[in-house]
């Protein structure tokens, strides 16, 4: 079995929209830090601390070291992440929505197939008949539960301000098309499922028709549904014959979860 990752990372140094911040405690620095929060616990302990005693001294660990650290400060929407309905609106489908952490594990582990669409432009969306075409073109027949992925290209701009503006959207009658054929999640190369905004932004100023705002993501309030963002590699894996692990971190209360997705290769 050959396992291909399909994620991107959690990186600070990569551009993106919302602020990315992984504070980094080296082993050296893991000693004070040690120190500095288990002496914090009492008043005395921080007033020894402020005198300069320590319970534990670097020259006492091997090495003089201690154990590293690393503290992500990031949104759910960053990196490879699963989107659920809480995301998309307060209710779906008349009852309230549901949180990451909801997202029935059955799903997340389902034969997928590929579908390409590298053809579409920015500002373009794939619907429901470019699906069709591209099921037609690979001799496939949607199953249930399957999970379908829609191969662009733009993961190969991550890192890029171009990342947040050049890459297709995603078309309502598209994500009907794949509910009714009993399909629960599907996933894109792109950082969203929605045309980049700055489109989108510049048709509802002109015209103020809510249908030009975030249609993808809205459609989520009528029928329940998840997909994954940020996913890369596609052009590694075969249009279908491989299954599909996308389990969401475990993450309370929040629309999203961030997850390692790989594609598994008999």
């Amino acid at each position: 079995m050959k396992i291909v990752d399909l994620s991107l990372p959690i990186d600070e140094t990569a551009f993106e929209v919302h602020k990315v911040d992984i504070q980094r405690v080296s082993h050296r620095a893991g000693v004070e830090k040690f120190n500095r929060v288990i002496m914090g616990k009492s008043l005395l302990g921080r007033l020894k601390h402020a005198l300069g005693q320590r319970i534990i001294k670097k020259e006492e660990l091997p090495d003089g070291e201690f154990l590293s650290l690393e503290i992500v400060h990031a949104p759910v929407h960053v990196g490879t992440h699963l989107d659920y309905s809480f995301h998309y609106g307060s209710k779906s489908e008349n009852r309230a929505s549901k949180t990451s952490d909801e997202i029935p594990l059955e799903y997340c582990y389902q034969p997928g197939v590929k579908l390409d669409f590298r053809y579409k432009k920015p500002n373009e969306v794939i619907k429901e008949e470019d699906i069709k075409k591209a099921l037609g073109g690979i001799s496939h027949e949607l199953q249930p539960l399957e999970i379908v992925l829609f191969h662009t290209g733009a993961d190969k701009l991550y890192g890029r301000r171009e990342y947040f503006s050049d890459y297709p959207g995603v078309d309502p009658s598209a994500i009907k098309y794949l509910l009714d054929k009993g399909v629960k999640i599907f996933g894109v190369d792109t950082m969203g499922i929605d045309r980049p905004y700055k489109f989108m932004l510049a048709e509802f100023l002109k015209t103020r028709d809510p249908k030009k705002f975030y249609p993808a993501h809205f459609y989520g309030r009528q029928r329940e549904f998840i997909h994954i963002e940020r996913l890369a590699n596609l052009e590694n894996i075969p249009e279908s014959g491989f299954k599909i692990v996308c389990f969401p971190v475990r993450i309370r209360n929040t629309g999203a979860a961030w997850s390692r997705v790989v594609a598994l290769l008999d």
